[in-house]
């Protein structure tokens, strides 16, 4: 169990929320070692332009609050911002979009580039416990609805058999001239979700889409954990 995880989760229930938000998810499945994709929270235009700079562009920019969820269903994500006017240009517009009670802050995080999208998750059953989800990422996970469930805790043969038993599994391999996906960085994704549903069972789920591999690597460029409401500490 690491602090951090323990610190964010402890503030988010003291707040009365239901989940985390952007940032403080992907903090949570970092500190049990999920590659994440570099990202700085902002408050203003000038902190977002100056954070672009530090992580270079081209970069993302999005609406990070705790009750900011569907972001690009509504408009509150901008990506692909090359220059210092485009991000300072988005903060604006975005600020619009999301409304003048729009308390939280914004993420702006690297462009993570990658033809391949995968997802990962928790889920707690009510009978077996926290489940460990692994499937297809993006608007696919829910058009083809190709995942599977493997029951917590995990071993590195049991990810692996996960990774095998999608219908598109062949997607990990080398293809179209795309080398094939570090499999071992990606079981031990699966295994560290696991892990933490078995160390925080105030957690309900974690929903990590997509995971995009970038090269062979496999990284969260998304990130959410919902916390559980029946009383678990």
């Amino acid at each position: 169990m690491t602090a951090t995880a323990q610190r964010l989760i402890r503030r988010a229930r003291e707040r009365g929320e239901r989940a985390l938000s952007e940032h403080d998810s992907t903090r949570v499945i970092a500190a049990y070692g999920v590659p994440t994709a570099r990202a700085a929270l902002v408050r203003t235009a000038s902190e977002a332009a100056a954070a672009a700079r530090r992580i270079g562009y081209p970069v993302v920019l999005k609406a990070c609050a705790a009750g900011a969820s569907h972001k690009t269903e509504r408009g509150l994500v901008a990506v692909g911002l090359g220059r210092e006017r485009d991000v300072r240009g988005a903060f604006a517009a975005l600020g619009a979009r999301a409304g003048a009670g729009y308390a939280g802050a914004f993420l702006v995080q690297e462009m993570v580039a990658g033809r391949r999208e995968l997802t990962i998750g928790m889920l707690r059953d009510p009978q077996f416990g926290p489940c460990v989800m692994f499937g297809l990422g993006g608007v696919f996970t829910e058009i083809l609805k190709d995942v599977v469930f493997r029951v917590a805790p995990l071993a590195e043969r049991d990810a692996r058999a996960m990774l095998r038993r999608i219908r598109a599994h062949r997607i990990l391999d080398a293809v179209r001239g795309m080398p094939p996906v570090d499999t071992a960085s990606l079981c031990r994704s699966l295994m560290a979700l696991g892990r933490i549903g078995l160390e925080h069972p105030e957690i309900a789920a974690i929903d990590v889409n997509p995971l995009i591999v970038r090269g062979r690597t496999p990284v969260a460029v998304d990130a959410l954990v919902v916390l559980s409401t029946d009383g678990a500490p």
